[in-house]
């Protein structure tokens, strides 16, 4: 049975949810961005006004003001756009269970089996677009088409609140001769090496040799050559199906540089008890502990190292982390951006291994869920290490409620 996948983009997010919310700044230049003072100052999201003036998605908002002097930047607020992304969702389930999220404001629907009693594509396509102006005030764009790839490519063709079918008949005119880096997956780097072998447009792609492009690309250049055949056979996972979590981590551009161990200690306490508590909520403890780590001249790199037990203990692994640090900073410069990731993963309710030298085990994770419960009752700020008072300026922000959601991969 051929299939019939939509893919829907809602537009400009994180601006139009805003916009909802104040009416007053909709007819003028919008941008989302992150907080100037603590240099989160980069745009997440813009309005048409701001996008028609040249304001472009992760300059910097001082860059944006330049070209839009009376620029209205709303600081993000994640609680609000996730709840408009779950009732987008609530929209899409009354036509499919086949749902998969990419991202926050994308998904793919496979609609093959509800077309017969829905109507086809493009009818289900145009019937969700007007129910997301009508019960919740926003446009999508819709792909339509017999692949995710192709649906995707369908829904950034034409936009703000259109529907573009892509089919077996016209794909080759209407796909084709796109540049090779609207696919999806070609990014910088794999485009110029397309690019200095002649491949220009997704049609120059296709036709191509595929022992030249495994050549050139390994075993990706034959997927990126079924991508641009429309040979995609990826399935479209049920909204009850999970992605396995790999990681959990937080990253934070400090509110000034780092400059020495205990600046470095107040962000990676911050940080781990962010990433200790997400791995609590998933019932998941974490093997390795990583560390990100970016200069003030934008040099970075990453280390690892085991636990030595399986951990959600905040503790545990901010030490790990702080470890990793001090064996692999020297501060040949100022530190600009921390992160600490758990990593390997093991479901929680695995039987411990106690430790007679190690205090009690049990006792400290307990401990960690009484924190947790206070928390989620009265605010993050409601029980805090004495450290985090030493420094406001450093401590002062929340990632675990803050963290941006980024889109999954196509490949699980």
């Amino acid at each position: 049975m051929n299939r019939t996948i939509l893919h829907v983009d809602l537009n400009n997010f994180y601006a139009s949810v805003e916009c909802l919310y104040r009416p007053e700044i909709r007819d003028v230049p919008v941008v989302v961005g992150g907080d100037v003072e603590a240099r989160h100052g980069i745009v997440l999201a813009k309005n048409y006004h701001a996008k028609q003036l040249g304001v472009k998605t992760g300059e910097a908002i001082w860059q944006a003001k330049q070209k839009c002097p009376g620029l209205v930047v709303v600081p993000t607020d994640f609680k609000k756009y996730l709840r408009f992304s779950r009732m987008a969702r609530e929209i899409y389930a009354d036509y499919t269970d086949q749902i998969e999220a990419f991202g926050i404001d994308e998904a793919w629907l496979d609609v093959s089996g509800s077309k017969y009693i829905s109507g086809d594509g493009h009818v289900l396509a145009d019937t969700i677009r007007r129910r997301m102006v009508n019960e919740l005030g926003i446009t999508a764009s819709v792909g339509v088409s017999w692949n995710k790839i192709f649906a995707k490519l369908g829904s950034d063709m034409k936009k703000p609140n259109a529907t573009t079918v892509i089919n077996k008949y016209n794909y080759k005119d209407l796909v084709w001769p796109l540049a090779v880096g609207e696919l999806l997956y070609v990014g910088r780097s794999t485009k110029r090496k397309l690019e200095n072998r002649a491949i220009f447009t997704i049609g120059d792609l296709a036709k191509r040799d595929i022992k030249d492009l495994k050549l050139l690309l390994g075993v990706w250049g034959e997927t990126l050559w079924q991508f641009a055949n429309g040979l995609d056979s990826a399935p479209v996972r049920q909204s009850r199906e999970e992605s396995i979590i790999k990681s959990v981590g937080n990253s934070t551009t400090t509110a000034r540089d780092l400059v020495n161990n205990q600046d470095v200690k107040l962000i990676i306490y911050v940080l781990a008890e962010s990433v200790a508590a997400r791995l609590r909520q998933h019932g998941l403890k974490c093997t390795t502990v990583t560390i990100s780590i970016r200069s003030n001249e934008l040099f970075s790199f990453e280390r690892q190292s085991k636990l030595i037990t399986p951990s959600f203990i905040s503790s545990d692994i901010a030490l790990k982390a702080m470890e990793l640090f001090k064996a692999n900073y020297f501060w040949d410069k100022p530190i600009r951006s921390l992160g600490v990731r758990g990593a390997d993963l093991v479901t929680a309710d695995n039987h411990i291994q106690l430790d007679l030298f190690n205090g009690n085990q049990v006792g400290r994770e307990n401990l960690e869920r009484a924190i947790d419960s206070l928390r989620n009752r009265f605010g993050a700020c409601c029980i805090q290490r004495g450290a985090m008072i030493l420094d406001r300026r450093l401590t002062g922000f929340n990632p675990k409620d803050d963290h941006v959601i980024h889109p999954v991969s196509l490949f699980r």
